[in-house]
């Protein structure tokens, strides 16, 4: 597997390896020893998938500590412009955020530390999008921040007019009043 650093310490690309013929392909999506020999130690402890339609965006959701998560993420099937936003308080990234395409064909995946906000947008007709995570879903802890706030200016590379969005994400709060509880790990 190849690891790229992104302009976000501890923000990761992943590309696997990938054995690709006539017959389709192969390659290890995770392999707990591989992600320790490159100093991702974290134990997953739950998977989690879903599956949206074009102009769904998901996000910025997060868990306050002790119930953040560290998060894997890739798309099965289709094509998501992904983005995490770094809430670690005394980071030197505080408050920025990175956001890169993963789809079906590129395999790429995503590592997001604890102390991250994550969202997605669909960008294909249909996605199908998985998930590791280090700690258990926890709905009293869980937090969101507005997918539009304009300090952010996230580009989510879809006209707002076919932008949909849950119930609960149109009432997240900007992040200048957001809780947060994380320290620059």
């Amino acid at each position: 597997m190849n690891l790229i650093e992104t302009p976000i310490p501890g923000l990761l690309i992943i590309e696997p390896r990938i054995f690709a013929d006539n017959r389709g392909y192969f390659f290890e999506a995770y392999n707990e020893k591989k992600f320790i020999d490159a100093g991702m130690t974290n134990k997953f402890i739950q998977d989690n998938e879903s599956c949206s339609e074009y102009g769904v965006i998901r996000g910025l959701h997060y868990q306050l500590a002790p119930f953040a998560q560290t998060k894997l993420v890739r798309v099965i099937l289709g094509t998501v412009y992904d983005v995490a936003v770094d809430l670690r308080a005394g980071s030197p990234t505080f408050g920025k955020w990175f956001g890169v395409e993963l789809s079906g064909d590129n395999k790429r995946q995503l590592f997001i530390p604890q102390g991250f906000a994550h969202g997605f947008s669909v960008l294909s007709e249909k996605a199908i999008f998985s998930y590791k995570c280090d700690n258990f879903y926890s709905p009293e802890n869980e937090r969101g921040i507005a997918y539009n706030d304009p300090f952010f200016g996230i580009d989510w590379k879809i006209d707002s007019s076919d932008a949909k969005i849950s119930e609960k994400d149109l009432i997240n709060l900007p992040f200048s009043k957001a809780e947060m509880n994380f320290k620059n790990l």
